[in-house]
């Protein structure tokens, strides 16, 4: 049981309705249902959301949220975001795994993944980009795709915070790390 105890069924409306959207039918994560113990928590989340059709692709918004929630040890939303996202966003199991554990390192990408995985590790590290890796990320990457990869970066990050910070149970169906050939980092 997560430190703060999640809303059971059945959920206020409103609620309820804000759970069929995101979930779009199936039932509401442990993150989800323990946010929405608090109504502002939970809106200030939502409104935080970026996960709609933004400027990067499926695959590289996957491995940005991917990346950043293994450097933060979180396995909850790793998990979760592995097991609805990996397989539209093209990810193999060996780039699943490479997400876990080496990471930009991993000779599996191309050079603009490489660029977005190596920003997202700079970020992890010191919460910036020296030039040079801004420069590296700039070169596959837009100026809107620059600033959703920060903000995935940073939302995601927050996740962790939370997840880990509620020490909520893993998923039923998500991910583990210790399903990849790696390690997490």
């Amino acid at each position: 049981m997560p430190r703060i105890a999640p809303l059971d069924p059945p959920y206020p409306a409103e609620i309820q309705a804000s759970f069929d959207a995101v979930m779009q039918g199936a039932p509401p994560l442990m993150l989800f249902r323990t946010l929405a113990t608090s109504e502002r928590a939970w809106r200030k989340f939502r409104a935080g959301s970026l996960l709609d059709r933004g400027p990067l692709s499926l695959r590289e918004r996957e491995l940005v949220i991917d990346r950043t929630c293994a450097l933060a040890g979180c396995e909850y939303e790793w998990g979760v975001h592995v097991a609805i996202f990996a397989e539209p966003a093209g990810l193999t199991p060996d780039e699943v795994a490479a997400t876990a554990g080496a990471g930009s390192l991993s000779p599996l990408w191309s050079p603009a993944e490489r660029a977005l995985l190596q920003a997202v590790e700079a970020l992890n590290a010191g919460a910036r980009l020296d030039d040079d890796q801004f420069a590296d990320l700039r070169a596959h990457y837009d100026d809107a795709q620059v600033l959703e990869i920060l903000l995935l970066c940073g939302f995601y990050r927050m996740v962790a915070y939370v997840a880990n910070g509620l020490d909520l149970p893993l998923e039923a169906d998500a991910a583990r790390f210790s399903s990849t050939s790696r390690s997490a980092a």
